[in-house]
């Protein structure tokens, strides 16, 4: 479950009602603190909320078990996606739009959740992730909607395979109305030029 007494918000709850809505999906051995030094980069009409993962995983939290890098078991992220969802509809009343933001596992997530809920959200973002690679017959509402997705990777990545980063290229630009950027020289992280990009997407929404 997702405990909701974790959620680090940006706004106080009094000040959140009729606000767009971000929610924040950490990596892999991370924690819901660790995205949210993102959102001073941000636009500020937008209220974040920044999740922690259901799972331990080593000093920090996993959404779902690894298995092969950047190719994990679609079941296991299915039930986590649902613990989002389950959250994310107890909150869904007071905000208009709600997008998604996830790193590298939080990644997978955001566009796994595109794949549940097609209608449901204003774009998602994901920086240094994946796409399950699973067929998908969800994939077919995914592609009749066209959601905005923000792709952003670096070509030094050592951590997501290549082949995982090829895979949701090419999903992405069959299935979503995709902005797609690769920044030279950057690990599995977050630069400078790729919150710049991700401001101005998120901004556009």
């Amino acid at each position: 479950m997702i405990d909701a007494d974790l959620v680090q918000w940006t706004r106080p709850a009094e000040e959140r009602a009729g606000t767009p809505l971000l929610v924040m999906l950490h990596g892999v051995g991370s924690n819901e603190r660790d995205l949210l030094g993102l959102a001073p980069a941000l636009p500020l009409a937008w209220t974040t909320a920044s999740l922690r993962a259901p799972m331990s995983w080593g000093p920090g939290f996993s959404w779902y078990p690894l298995g092969t890098p950047g190719s994990p078991a679609p079941g296991p992220v299915d039930a986590a996606v649902e613990e989002v969802l389950a959250w994310i509809d107890g909150v869904v009343a007071d905000h208009p739009r709600i997008g998604l933001l996830g790193f590298s596992q939080g990644g997978s997530m955001a566009l796994q959740l595109l794949r549940a809920r097609p209608t449901g959200f204003a774009f998602a973002v994901s920086l240094s992730g994946f796409v399950v690679p699973v067929t998908d017959a969800r994939d077919d509402a995914v592609a009749a909607v066209r959601p905005r997705v923000f792709l952003g990777h670096g070509d030094a990545d050592p951590v997501i395979p290549a082949e995982a980063t090829a895979r949701t290229q090419a999903w992405a630009a069959a299935h979503t109305d995709v902005t797609d950027r690769t920044y030279p020289g950057l690990p599995h992280a977050v630069s400078a030029a790729e919150l710049a990009d991700v401001a101005g997407f998120v901004d556009a929404a």
